[in-house]
């Protein structure tokens, strides 16, 4: 793949987790939104559909999860990190959902912060900012 074909593919990559995050009050069900724009540690957790939230939240994080691999691939073409990549996606989605639903279901004021940071992980792809850094060091080393 030719240097300028990458650049564009990587910068449509990009757009698409900037898209994502620009709509994500119309594409995605989220109270959440709203609440943590809001004073959230004076007012009460929203009312919630938890099947609805569960499935949005995880359509967003797999639509960033595909994605961020995507990335991973055009930047470093080596299989074996994108394989690892998902695999740490994976893992790291059964881990977090399960954190994720306990503050959902078990709301209380003192956790919403932990709760915010918590569904940061399942909403954004911090796991991308984290994981290029480690793998362009990773490679520096070879």
């Amino acid at each position: 793949m030719s240097r300028i074909n990458k650049m564009i593919l990587l910068s449509v990559l990009f757009l698409l987790l900037i898209l994502i995050r620009y709509f994500e009050g119309s594409l995605f069900y989220d109270p959440y939104l709203s609440f943590f724009k809001a004073d959230y540690l004076y007012i009460d957790s929203p009312r919630r559909e938890l099947a609805k939230l569960v499935g949005f939240t995880s359509l967003r994080y797999f639509l960033n999860s595909i994605i961020s691999l995507a990335i991973i691939a055009v930047i470093f073409r080596d299989k074996n990190m994108v394989k690892f990549s998902g695999i740490l996606y994976i893992l790291a989605f059964v881990v977090i959902m399960i954190i994720y639903l306990y503050f959902v279901v078990h709301p209380r004021q003192e956790d919403y912060y932990m709760f915010f940071n918590v569904r940061r992980f399942l909403i954004q792809p911090i796991i991308l900012i984290l994981l290029l850094p480690a793998f362009y060091y990773q490679k520096m080393i070879k």
